[in-house]
């Protein structure tokens, strides 16, 4: 069991009912709650979150028990990866209110003091706040807690893929218009729900000014009818819009331009 310590120096056993490396998340459960006073915030919607709101994070840096900073949303829909993890979060907020070693697990707070993120990760050179922090958002946990709660963890959809953002100049290599976008598939796992529905990844590559440039493969522009121009859009409908044995149609463009659609069993999401 583990011991939390409440800021008024109370401490109660607990138990993991559930984690999810994949977004960072866990859920604790006390085992005795008699005695406790428990206020909660009220829970935002990280949808409606807009570059230059408020931001106030809470937390304890460097042991700092119950410290509020504050700060503006500085970008929404960042994808990064997670420390625990080989797969990316998507739809991350980025704050430049000073997040350090200490606040990861603390609430992101709008104007209102409702809960729009959770505080995660923080860029850094140096170890220490240098604008740039990082929150799960909300709707995430939203989505995840529950399924903690109840099974101790959380399914996501697995296309079985590598792949990353067409380039202009990956794309004229390729014979395609320089404005073409999506999402060029560079390995393909074996076995896995792409290599079943028979998509390709890249074959050959090409050394320009220094950079080994891959080249060849699908390119995926859309998934059951929404475009995709990056790597990041393909995460993000992954994650928020399918779950295991779920069929999503695909639309790519082949290596020689023309334009197919395919349709795809997604899978789970392998163990680490």
């Amino acid at each position: 069991p583990l011991t939390v310590i409440f800021s008024d120096g109370t401490e109660r056993q607990a138990e993991v009912l559930g984690t999810d490396p994949d977004s960072d998340l866990a859920v604790l459960k006390l085992e005795d709650t008699e005695g406790l006073t428990m206020p909660s915030a009220p829970l935002g919607d990280s949808g409606a979150v807009k570059p230059g709101q408020l931001a106030v994070a809470i937390g304890s840096p460097f042991g700092q028990e119950f410290t509020i900073t504050s700060g503006i949303i500085s970008a929404v829909g960042r994808t990064i990866r997670s420390g625990n993890s080989q797969f990316s979060i998507p739809e991350v907020i980025q704050t430049d209110a000073p997040i350090n070693p200490g606040n990861s697990g603390g609430p992101l707070l709008d104007r209102n003091g409702h809960v729009i993120g959770v505080n995660t990760q923080i860029l850094s050179r140096s170890g220490a706040n240098s604008g740039i922090g990082f929150a799960v958002p909300i709707n995430t946990a939203k989505r995840v807690i529950p399924e903690l709660i109840e099974n101790g963890q959380y399914q996501y959809a697995w296309l079985g893929i590598s792949g990353t953002s067409l380039r202009p100049d990956v794309a004229e290599l390729m014979d395609l218009p320089r404005d073409t976008r999506g999402t060029l598939v560079i390995d393909v796992i074996s076995d896995g729900p792409a290599d079943a529905a028979g998509l390709l990844g890249s074959d050959r590559s090409k050394l320009v000014e220094g950079l080994d440039l891959r080249l060849g493969g699908d390119i995926i522009i859309a998934i059951d009818g929404t475009p995709v121009r990056t790597i990041d859009d393909l995460i993000a409908y992954l994650v928020d819009n399918t779950r295991p044995e779920d069929k999503s149609v695909l639309e790519v463009i082949r290596e020689d331009g023309s334009k197919e659609t395919i349709q795809v069993t997604l899978d789970r999401r392998p163990s680490p």
